[in-house]
């Protein structure tokens, strides 16, 4: 490689995944250990991509017995779909891997299976990896037309001029067809200002739960048993025609709805200038299960919060947070439950009782 050639960070990705399957298979290698020092020295992008995969390996570990059942079905199926992911017996051209490789064919017949491992495992190795670590993550944002990552917000305009606000760590898919318009909230939160068209009704789906428009201004947030909506202009009808009894609910301005995984829907009133406050930066709980409120601070954190106990997790919380410092929102809501918040790492938050 030329001295000032900047590898390919993809290329380099895989790379690192052939590198670590190779290395676990026969640490001893002394040919393989020198030929992947070369190549982690020969650029900082060689090495970035080899600290990622350390660290996905290490998640993976404990990631992959809780996944499995999500991301081995995908990966079958991206198998079975002409050129995602080569077959066992399709060439990796020997440019396309690393140095040691090539010391394979040294090495006698033994080395022969690993060969053919690896020819599927450049790609395969890496999708089997990525999916176990992120999970259901990944498969949502394949799936997702607009996602965020991590204290990321993003505005998007749809084909129709309606606008939509994406909170952190969020994902919707659009479908448009000419009598309706689709939206699926995968994750996250979003805000609506939906382009007024009467022949052509607007919905906004979560799990169960179908929220339908003509005109309007709403808030949607996808919880882990329940689902938010929250109205700043106009009428939206809510409904959830899949638990019995169903649940119908109509909101105007200022108005909200959170409805639970069984169908139990609790009806609130607030001022219309909190409805979808994350997008000045504030977080607002009213009488909100601990628990839930930590939930949307995760969104702004890029590392694990972990709340010790049950318990605590159901304590209410009331009060108003600045979601662009979570670690001290995290304490101001700690303190008003008399809990403690312990920085572990810089990555991982443990709250827990006093």
């Amino acid at each position: 490689m030329a001295e000032n050639e900047i590898p390919d960070k993809k290329q380099a990705s895989r790379q690192a995944t052939e590198w670590m399957i190779l290395l676990k298979d026969d640490p001893d290698d002394a040919a393989v250990n020198t030929a992947f020092e070369v190549w982690l020295s020969t650029h900082p992008v060689n090495k970035a991509a080899w600290q990622d995969m350390q660290r996905a390996s290490e998640a993976m570990d404990q990631a992959v017995p809780v996944y499995a059942d999500k991301w081995q079905p995908m990966l079958a199926d991206m198998r079975r779909e002409k050129g995602k992911i080569p077959s066992v017996s399709t060439p990796v051209s020997q440019n396309a891997r690393p140095e040691a490789l090539r010391f394979a064919s040294h090495h006698g017949a033994r080395r022969i299976r690993r060969r053919q491992v690896l020819a599927f495992g450049a790609v395969a190795a890496a999708a089997c990896l990525m999916l176990a670590v992120v999970g259901p993550d990944l498969l949502q944002n394949l799936r997702s037309d607009y996602a965020t990552g991590t204290a990321e917000t993003r505005t998007v305009r749809l084909a129709d001029d309606s606008m939509v606000t994406l909170a952190p760590e969020s994902a919707i898919s659009v479908t448009y067809t000419p009598g309706d318009r689709q939206i699926q909230l995968l994750a996250g939160e979003a805000y609506f200002d939906v382009s007024p068209n009467p022949g052509r009704p607007f919905q906004v789906g979560v799990e169960a739960v179908t929220v339908t428009v003509l005109g309007t201004a709403f808030d949607v947030r996808r919880g882990v048993n329940e689902t938010d909506i929250a109205v700043s202009q106009g009428v939206v009808r809510v409904d959830a025609g899949a638990v019995d009894p169903p649940v119908t609910e109509t909101l105007t301005v200022g108005q909200a709805v959170r409805v639970n995984a069984s169908g139990h829907a609790r009806r609130s009133d607030g001022p219309v200038q909190q409805v979808a406050a994350w997008r000045q930066n504030q977080l607002i709980a009213r009488d909100e299960p601990l628990g839930i409120v930590v939930d949307q601070l995760r969104r702004y954190y890029t590392g694990k919060i972990i709340v010790t106990d049950d318990a605590l997790a159901a304590q209410s919380v009331t009060g108003v947070y600045n979601l662009a410092d979570p670690v001290e929102a995290l304490r101001g809501i700690a303190r008003a439950q008399n809990a403690v918040v312990r920085r572990i790492t810089p990555w991982l938050i443990v709250v827990s009782r006093s």
